[in-house]
């Protein structure tokens, strides 16, 4: 079986400067993976390439065996670290548009986490708070059945209560056999759903592993792991 993701070698640079240098990774299917780092850690770089948004200056970047292109992209659920939708959509217009999009959209999952997490369709994304945002956002990417989720800092900037809401929406509706990865400063609030960990710094990898097997090695959370080598 195809690993979901595959990089080797691979290196990406912006103004003559490494954002990804010679970097690879391998994961399995049906993994979480969490990327963590400070700003400028090259991890955003790094979902760009995996959801074909850039393309690597040097090395391999295989999705389930194949580039990332129009075929991968149909597998691919990719929540960005910026708003997506036009100020002036309402809620509704967003789930058409997911809907008319992507054949893989489910509009009874979106309208029930929608629900869950309290937005109306009549509201439009221009009178939504940030935390209101994220949480509209991750409802129209989780509702794909997709093979690989890619999530840019899904509960940055949003209050301890959006937070819950937001995790509780990752862990129920996304099913066992699809793959995750996230990017997250909020380490200590994700890494519950963590199975697999990689930090990273200027572009490469510093450590990565099994999120269990690390926390048992090293004696300590893994966000107590992240202050640690960052410090």
């Amino acid at each position: 079986m195809n690993k979901i993701i595959d990089l080797q070698g691979v290196s990406k640079r912006y103004r003559g400067k490494y954002a990804l240098k010679d970097f690879s990774l391998e994961l399995d299917p049906g993994r979480v993976l969490g990327l963590l780092g400070p700003n400028g850690s090259g991890k955003t770089t790094l979902l760009k390439l995996l959801a074909g948004y850039l393309q690597p200056d040097q090395g391999k970047v295989l999705i389930q065996g194949k580039k990332p292109g129009v075929e991968t992209k149909k597998i691919i659920s990719y929540l960005p670290d910026v708003s997506f939708l036009p100020k002036n959509f309402s809620i509704k217009d967003a789930l058409d548009l997911y809907q008319d999009f992507f054949q893989d959209f489910d509009l009874v999952k979106a309208r029930r986490m929608l629900e869950f997490m309290e937005l109306s369709e009549k509201s439009y994304s221009s009178d939504l708070s940030k935390g209101m945002l994220e949480k509209l956002h991750l409802a129209l990417i989780l509702s794909r059945e997709a093979e690989l989720y890619i999530l840019d800092e899904p509960i940055a900037g949003v209050d301890p209560l959006a937070r819950e809401q937001i995790l509780a929406a990752i862990i129920e509706n996304v099913k066992e056999d699809s793959s995750m990865v996230i990017t997250s400063h909020l380490v200590r609030d994700m890494e519950q759903i963590f199975e697999d960990v990689v930090y990273m710094d200027q572009g490469s990898i510093l450590l990565q592993g099994n999120a269990d097997e690390l926390r048992e090695s090293r004696g300590m959370s893994l966000d107590e792991l992240y202050r640690e080598i960052y410090s």
